[in-house]
């Protein structure tokens, strides 16, 4: 479940940034939804709404641990809702982390394409909402007592049993 969901986040989150680089940037912005819904383009070099703009090696680097801890935590997983939430965080890490490394202006320092807008509010892309997504299963997975791998077996029951 892990897997399918980041391949499914990931794959959609770079064909509609490849759909926007040609269909909306370098063109005036699309309103839609009676001017709810904005598809602009605007290239991200720091984290959302640009934070950090200059920061760009750093988010690079960070999205190589997170998807090296989702990797080596993956085998573990035995709840549905952890899957989940580790494979949408693992597609918005990695759709971000595939900009950084690919686009423009270099390796490590690309700028993330952003093309959507709700409202008046910042621009952001799928993979920003896989973030978002996953971050918010994962808390209520962890609300929930629900726990990531196998129960462990308490060391006082292990003396108990021995």
């Amino acid at each position: 479940m892990l897997w399918i969901t980041a391949a499914a986040g990931l794959a959609l989150d770079q064909v509609t940034k490849a759909v926007a680089a040609v269909v909306v940037e370098g063109h005036p912005p699309h309103h839609t939804l009676g001017g709810h819904l904005t598809f602009t383009a605007y290239r991200n070099s720091g984290a959302a709404g640009s934070f950090a703009p200059r920061a760009t090696l750093v988010f690079t680097v960070l999205a190589i641990g997170v998807l090296a801890f989702i990797i080596r935590t993956a085998p573990t997983v035995r709840s549905r809702g952890w899957a989940v939430g580790l494979g949408l965080i693992f597609a918005g890490a990695g759709g971000n982390l595939t900009d950084r490394i690919f686009r423009t202006p270099g390796f490590g320092r690309g700028a993330v394409l952003d093309f959507i807008q709700v409202g008046h509010g910042g621009i952001f892309n799928l993979s920003d909402q896989c973030v978002m997504a996953g971050v918010v299963t994962v808390m209520v997975q962890l609300l929930r007592g629900v726990p990531l791998g196998p129960a462990e077996v308490k060391t006082a029951d292990r003396a108990a049993a021995g």
